[in-house]
């Protein structure tokens, strides 16, 4: 039995790399399995405590907010995505404390999704299969997204995993983790995405530095280093060849370009973030959700921002308590031998890259974000679960016999 719950949860993670229609089967499937698993017993222990807390809190700061508005319009729904993805992060988070084991099962199957939409993306960009522009955008790939820029930064962790698998497996299972690589690699690429390449950089340096702070031995520094440097060097060579195509050197010439017009413009980007700011301190309930975009012709494009305008004082700084509390105990039990550190080290660099592109894009609905949150918050809470056993085996060592 727990064997079938554990493949429907990786089911309803494969799941989440396909979302062109809403309401997506990622939704539909995961709704579904939260009612069924809290009907059979979904334990919610006092370790995740404060991501329950806080989420809970951060929606109600949105509900303040709605009360602010003249009319609702589509708020309602937009809480109620905001209310269920959640209650994902926090069934995330108790599924893998209760088994650690999980983990591996979603990440494969989180692997198996994005190599998937990657190749859709990939296929439909160079017009390789019919109706292929289905699968992008702007002339840019999306894979089976609504939007490049989650299309892009989706890929990062399974990328990331795949890197970290090269650089300490076998080398039998080299070649396969190659091809997903380069897959991957080539998603992101096509995406456009100047937020997923900086995610990808940022992460894939993070994740080179902590394992060679992490690993003791001379050799297998080493060994990491010079894989790094293998693999950056095939990165640049295929993104080389991909520039030879006059489509994809365009876009790119275009796309590389740290600021664009609608960044610096007259109420570009940046001056909007610097009027919603602004605003904030005259709205201290939030304009309600998704207000922001129809004063501005824009949305806010920055997660900070768009948690004062939708949820008001009280979400922003439930959201950055969230995103603190988060990185303070996730840092702490980072390098900590467990048979989940990997997994923790993974969803955490990532997690980490996320909140800082979060000043230049919106990841307020993103569902690979929840899920992060919900890997991350389930390892924190394996690993204080770890220590209270060590606390009583401790004292019931030390009782008379």
């Amino acid at each position: 039995m727990s064997m079938l719950a554990s493949l429907c949860v990786a089911f309803g993670v494969f799941l989440s790399g396909f979302v062109i229609r809403e309401p997506a089967p990622y939704e539909l499937f995961l709704a579904c399995l939260i009612g069924i698993w809290a009907l059979f017993g979904l334990k919610l222990s006092r370790h995740i405590a404060p991501l329950i807390v806080l989420y809970i809190v951060f929606n109600i700061g949105g509900i303040f907010s709605i009360l602010t508005m003249e009319e609702v319009k589509d708020t309602p729904m937009y809480m109620a995505v905001t209310l269920f993805l959640a209650l994902s992060a926090i069934f995330f988070a108790a599924i893998i404390e209760a088994d650690h084991r999980r983990l591996r099962l979603i990440f494969r199957a989180y692997v198996a999704a994005a190599i998937i939409t990657a190749l859709l993306g990939i296929l439909g960009y160079f017009g390789a299969i019919p109706g292929g522009e289905v699968f992008t955008r702007y002339s840019r790939a999306m894979g089976a997204f609504q939007d490049p820029n989650v299309f892009g930064p989706y890929l990062v962790l399974p990328t990331l995993y795949l890197m970290h698998g090269l650089l300490t497996g076998s080398l039998r299972a080299a070649p396969l983790r190659v091809i997903g690589l380069l897959v991957l690699a080539l998603g992101v690429f096509l995406s456009f995405s100047r937020a997923a390449w900086g995610l990808l950089a940022i992460s894939m340096v993070l994740l080179v530095l902590t394992m060679l702070i992490k690993e003791r031995t001379g050799a297998f520094r080493l060994k990491i280093l010079v894989m790094s440097l293998l693999g950056f060097v095939l990165l640049v060579g295929a993104i080389i060849v991909a520039l030879q195509f006059d489509q994809i050197a365009d876009l790119f010439t275009d796309r590389a370009k740290l600021v664009q017009a609608y960044d610096g413009a007259r109420l570009g980007r940046f001056e909007r973030h610097a009027i919603g700011f602004g605003m904030a301190m005259e709205h201290p309930l939030g304009i309600g959700p998704l207000e922001f975009g129809l004063m501005w012709g824009e949305d806010t494009h920055n997660i900070w921002l768009k948690a004062l305008m939708d949820y008001g004082w009280l979400g922003f700084i439930s959201y950055l308590m969230l995103m603190c509390w988060t990185f303070v105990l996730g840092f702490r039990y980072l390098l900590r031998d467990r048979p989940w550190q990997t997994y923790l080290m993974l969803a955490l660099i990532v997690l980490f890259g996320h909140t800082l592109i979060g000043s230049v894009i919106d990841t307020d609905h993103w569902r690979h974000f929840y899920l992060l949150m919900g890997i991350v918050w389930g390892c924190i809470a394996l690993e204080m679960r770890w220590q209270a056993n060590l606390r009583k085996q401790h004292w019931q060592s030390a009782l008379p016999a």
